[in-house]
């Protein structure tokens, strides 16, 4: 197939320069189109090792795991255990948020497309045994209620963890053995790691981070997560071959490589359906399915989710249209523009559907009265304090708490301007990238009740 192959050599020919060009120590990538798979590496996968990056390197995937935790669960909705409308306590009664009223009606659809409103950035270390998952689970009963369930999405971590939960409950077995058993196997993978000690087997990537701004990426002090937040993204790993073969399966009706049925015909085009608008942030999807991220645009629908762990990111694009998929792993640097330089071109190239453009502030942005937004916004792990100087300029400070702290994370001053309505976005780019700053509902005194960022960040004493 000429045209995969021309994306393969203009790949090895132009990785090596994108590397440097950004900042990352090293990345993989694989693409499946018309059913034939290439894939490529370069660079290192630990500057301080200087081991080189090879195909078959395994990468933390991060929060692409979300879409192998939904499979699992559409795995049991198939099998008729689990029904979606369904509230969580039916299979786990233990089930608890500090709304007593909201985690009784809760439901596993909610959970699967983040509209379940409790605050999900909870990255509490249960420790490393089995029974990690329910430990976890049972720390929820004090987590705020940041809307009623269904309302809205907002990003939930702790959702996921609650999902793995569910699978092992409903399977009897841990959460990696599930993995295993029910995707790992029947998919015929080779490379994935459930968690560090087999990814030790293999050629693993070690995550690059800045220590301070403007420094420069040195290896992490940790390589994962708590295993605790596994669901969610917090120790998966593999190659990218192995990531367009679980992309595969979805983009062929639920039929591993070997024609094994590993979702029921119907259930992956269900999983990628719309479930809930987001804020035109412009960085995340413009909608969310059954797991999958959408992103819509005017020539089609590309799918996917993206992840980031501790100096490691991964990036699965879907044309299902097209039966295109692609990923990339990388382990530090400006991993957003080798993203969208690899995809764009990978897209371009072999179907009609090009990313979405990144947002960008105007080139003349103008004055407004941040009245509405100003004040402070409060997260499990981070707070967000919104001001405007006599000068009419409007500021967010950033800063970190709990394991982001822990993290080594720093206290960060940001400008804004104004993007759209209730929109504000960065003055200076942050690793390529402007991350608007939607500003939702009302407080009831003409005040923003919420900071969106994909996650939906409450008014402090709202």
């Amino acid at each position: 197939m000429r045209g995969l192959h021309d994306v393969r050599a203009w790949l090895d020919e132009r990785l090596p320069t994108l590397l440097r060009e950004y900042g990352v120590p090293g990345a993989a990538w694989a693409v499946l189109y018309g059913g034939e798979v290439v894939d490529g590496a370069g660079g290192l996968l630990s500057t301080a090792t200087r081991v080189e990056a090879t195909v078959d390197s395994v990468f933390q995937i991060g929060s692409v795991t979300k879409l192998w935790t939904s499979t699992l669960v559409m795995q049991l909705v198939d099998e008729g255990e689990v029904e979606l409308e369904a509230p969580v306590r039916t299979y786990l009664p233990e089930f608890r948020v500090a709304d007593e009223a909201a985690a009784g009606r809760i439901t596993v659809r909610q959970l699967l497309n983040h509209t379940a409103g409790f605050e999900g950035d909870i990255f509490t270390d249960t420790g490393m045994g089995d029974d990690c998952l329910e430990k976890y689970v049972a720390n929820l009963h004090g987590v705020p209620q940041l809307f009623p369930p269904g309302e809205q999405f907002s990003y939930n971590n702790a959702g996921y963890c609650v999902l793995g939960r569910l699978v092992e409950v409903l399977r009897g077995r841990p959460y990696d053995e599930c993995l295993r058993e029910h995707l790992i196997g029947p998919l015929g993978l080779t490379h994935t790691a459930p968690g560090p000690y087999e990814a030790i087997m293999f050629r693993a990537a070690v995550g690059h981070v800045q220590p301070e701004p403007d420094a420069g990426y040195v290896p992490a002090p940790v390589w994962a997560l708590a295993r605790s937040n596994a669901p969610a993204g917090s120790t998966l790993a593999m190659r990218p071959r192995d990531l367009v073969a679980f992309a595969r399966m979805h983009l062929e009706d639920g039929r591993a490589a070997d024609g094994t049925q590993v979702l029921a015909p119907g259930t992956a085009a269900r999983m990628q359906t719309r479930e809930v608008d987001l804020p035109a942030l412009g960085l995340m999807g413009t909608s969310w399915g059954l797991g999958f991220e959408r992103f819509d645009t005017p020539a089609g629908t590309i799918t996917g989710h993206d992840g980031n762990t501790i100096g490691q990111s991964a990036f699965l694009r879907m044309v299902p249209d097209a039966g295109l998929a692609v990923a990339l792993v990388a382990n530090g640097g400006d991993a957003v523009s080798l993203y969208r330089d690899v995809a764009g071109h990978v897209l371009g190239e072999l179907t009609g559907v090009a990313l979405p453009p990144l947002p960008v502030p105007p080139p003349d942005p103008r004055r407004i009265d941040a009245e509405r937004y100003v004040g402070t916004y409060s997260a499990e792990v981070f707070d967000l304090t919104v001001s405007q100087d006599d000068d009419g300029r409007i500021w967010v400070e950033q800063v970190p708490k709990g394991v982001f702290a822990e993290l080594g994370g720093q206290v960060e001053r940001i400008e804004l301007v104004h993007y759209r309505d209730d929109l504000l976005i960065p003055l200076k780019a942050d690793r390529g990238m402007y991350m608007p700053r939607a500003f939702v509902g009302d407080d009831g005194t003409g005040h923003a009740l919420y900071l969106h960022l994909g996650r939906a960040v409450r008014r402090a004493n709202a």
